[in-house]
């Protein structure tokens, strides 16, 4: 498959908090309009930054398929908690529908994705769009997201590597300030609290089976398809968070790039499908 090289550019946008950076890579030789993908990244909620899309997933799928792909530069929990996270993803998901043209993207071809933290602000973004009737994206890529704000059976007693039951506890008191163990926190925020999933973005995901958060992966999954939604998770054996990028060598992580490459591929065939490979 043809892999197109990738440009980069930064943009500002403005938020109800004041200005916002947009990393946004794009594919040489490609005028659009192509298909755009948010990708958000990861990082507990109170660490890491946009460039981090460079060695995302998302840049992958970007390359592979001739895609633009925006990631901002949300506002980290140290700085403000929830909700300052969601409401600057929130924004730049707004800003790629309102300034489709000007990024050379298809309003109907926008996917939303990211990893870990980023994956839960991906799918909170899902839930918070369609409960306030704003666009809805093609497919959302949550990969391995932190979405659950209490222990679950997997992320309690968790001695994974890179992330562990330490740090996810850290890392949620962190986003939700005086909310965190309060016992009311909102969807938004922990996408488990959600009790209605129809009609949220078809999902594709995967996960480690012994990282933290395998169970809360694969139960928005379930929660997904039990509302009829088409969503898929596959598990793959090992340890260590964010196994796709700190083990990018394994045999487990070049099959998950394949199958994430395949559904994606999937999502965004069609009649309407504007990509250059459609």
């Amino acid at each position: 498959m043809k892999r197109y090289r990738m440009k980069s550019e930064t943009r500002y946008i403005s938020t109800a908090a004041g200005k916002m950076k947009l990393v946004v890579l794009r594919p040489f030789g490609l005028n659009g309009p192509l298909p755009g993908i948010l990708w958000i990244h990861g990082g507990g909620y109170a660490l890491g930054a946009a460039g981090m899309v460079r060695f995302s997933a998302g840049k992958m799928l970007a390359s592979r398929f001739g895609a633009v792909v925006v990631s901002p530069e949300y506002r980290l929990a140290g700085q403000a908690p929830y909700p300052a996270a969601l409401e600057d993803c929130s924004a730049a998901f707004r800003h790629m529908f309102d300034n489709a043209e000007g990024l050379g993207i298809r309003r109907d071809m926008i996917t939303v994705g990211g990893e870990s933290a980023g994956g839960g602000l991906a799918a909170a973004l899902c839930i918070y769009e369609r409960d306030r009737g704003g666009p809805a994206p093609r497919l959302q890529l949550p990969l391995y997201p932190m979405l659950d704000c209490e222990d679950t059976e997997t992320s309690r007693d968790n001695h994974g590597r890179i992330w562990n039951t330490k740090r996810n506890h850290w890392g949620w008191s962190k986003y939700l300030g005086e909310l965190y163990g309060s016992g009311s926190v909102p969807k938004y925020a922990s996408p488990s609290r959600e009790t209605d999933f129809s009609g949220l973005p078809p999902c594709y995901t995967y996960v480690c089976d012994g990282e933290p958060f395998r169970a809360e992966t694969l139960a928005y999954v379930d929660n997904l398809k039990k509302a009829g939604v088409n969503a898929k998770a596959d598990i793959y054996r090992g340890n260590v968070h964010a196994f796709d990028r700190f083990c990018f060598w394994t045999k487990d992580a070049r099959a998950a790039r394949r199958t994430l490459t395949r559904e994606y591929e999937t999502a965004m065939a069609g009649e309407e499908c504007g990509a250059p490979q459609c």
